[in-house]
């Protein structure tokens, strides 16, 4: 699913990356046991039907926490009072910050034996400082959904580089002036965040407690700079996303790709559905010919809270629901996510396309192959403030005609000083 906003989950100084290494309040379990779990996903209430009825003796109690912002803020109040769930759904963006917050417990212990269910990629979307604190559910590995028959008409292959992108771009306004390849506007944080890792960047990195942020090292600092001259050019627009405008210039025929993730066919159908058909799905576009890795844009895992008194039957359902079988079949046939498992992408390779592209047969075969080049992505303990910096500083950057590049050095400015200000050792400045 797509990542949702991100929320200030307020640290306390005294909050120190200490927690990171905080492990589970609880050992084994026996007898009969009710676990608490929150979630937004659809259908949820189906999965945990499924799971109770196959196991009695751990039953589970769903809620529906709302999702992104409200969820993220009901669980860090809920663990602060003592009463979180024992199981909540979490977005990658947003565990750090309740890690160092001392909401998911430990299950390193509980997970061994699933942890070859998934990419090293993947894996490490729940990994920090070696210590495992949840189970990945769905992903979003990043690749472009482009107007396939546009393309064709104006002679356009997908593009395999960045440079073939820049190329296409450059074909594109030639024969139309009023189209556009894609729109890649400032609040697109998690874009930038990203193509940088694709570049070789680490936003965020924490080793033995102590933190790297690299938010304007030289790879990102090219990603500025090439997306500067891609708009300085008027190759691609930097307006919202998902506006009435946008939506109008896709379902015409002049916005004519979303360099996303592998759920924006189902974001377009909502918007565009009389353009089904027209669309199809490719790789990311490579810095490096030849070099697949792509991160992950969205996606979300399943913890168990520090607070649980159960953590081992919790660490069961979690594994169960995002490992098993069983699971992963309900996750992509009655929730429609693409699974963080390996053997649920491979089950997806026999559910038919989505309906924007039902022509590409081959569309979860290609999503497969994209999910297994995934490099890890770390994020940090202040992605809000990061975003919301980011956000700020490169929007005035393109009102201002200045270098984009400044805005990336900005939010690496004050990502360091809140992240030092609040107790973190890192690492530069």
């Amino acid at each position: 699913m797509r990542s949702r906003s991100v929320m200030a989950l307020g640290l306390a100084a005294a909050v120190s990356v200490a927690m990171l290494t905080g492990c589970s309040s609880s050992g084994g379990d026996s007898g009969d046991v009710t676990l608490k779990f929150w979630s937004w996903a659809p259908n949820s209430q189906k999965v945990v039907d499924a799971w109770n009825k196959a196991n009695p003796k751990i039953h589970v109690k769903y809620t529906d926490a709302g999702g992104g912002d409200e969820s993220a803020s009901k669980l860090l109040t809920a663990s602060r009072a003592g009463n979180a769930p024992d199981l909540a759904l979490v977005e990658y963006t947003t565990l750090p910050s309740l890690i160092v917050a001392g909401v998911p417990a430990d299950i390193t212990k509980y997970t061994a034996d699933v942890k070859d269910d998934f990419t090293q990629g993947t894996w490490d979307q729940t990994t920090f400082d070696g210590k495992v604190y949840g189970v990945p559910q769905d992903v979003g590995p990043m690749s472009i959904t482009y107007r396939e028959d546009i393309f064709k008409q104006y002679g356009i292959a997908a593009p395999k580089t960045w440079d073939d992108f820049k190329v296409a771009a450059q074909t594109v306004r030639k024969a139309n002036p009023q189209a556009v390849i894609a729109s890649i506007p400032p609040t697109e944080f998690g874009t930038y965040a990203g193509i940088a890792a694709q570049a070789g960047s680490q936003w965020w990195n924490v080793k033995d407690g102590k933190w790297t942020v690299g938010i304007a090292d030289e790879d990102s600092l090219k990603v500025a700079d090439f997306f500067q001259g891609l708009a300085d050019e008027g190759l691609i627009s930097t307006d919202p996303l998902l506006t009435p405008e946008y939506d109008k210039a896709l379902n015409d025929g002049t916005m004519l790709s979303w360099p996303s993730a592998l759920w924006a066919p189902g974001v377009l159908q909502s918007v565009a559905p009389d353009t089904a058909g027209k669309w199809a799905l490719a790789p990311l576009p490579q810095w490096t010919a030849g070099d697949a890795s792509v991160s992950y844009q969205g996606g979300s895992s399943i913890i168990v809270s520090k607070n649980s008194k159960h953590a081992e039957a919790a660490a069961k359902f979690a594994t169960w629901y995002n490992a098993n079988t069983d699971g992963v079949k309900l996750l992509l046939n009655t929730q429609n996510l693409y699974p963080a498992a390996t053997s649920g992408q491979e089950l997806a390779k026999s559910q038919k396309p989505p309906a924007l592209m039902p022509q590409q047969t081959d569309f979860y075969s290609l999503a497969a192959q994209i999910s297994s080049e995934t490099t890890p992505v770390t994020w940090g303990p202040n992605v809000n403030l990061a975003k919301s910096t980011f956000t700020d500083a490169l929007s005035k950057a393109i009102a201002n005609k200045t270098p984009w590049r400044d805005a990336f050095i900005a939010t690496q400015k004050a990502v360091v000083q809140d992240m030092k200000k609040n107790g973190f050792k890192v690492t530069n400045g």
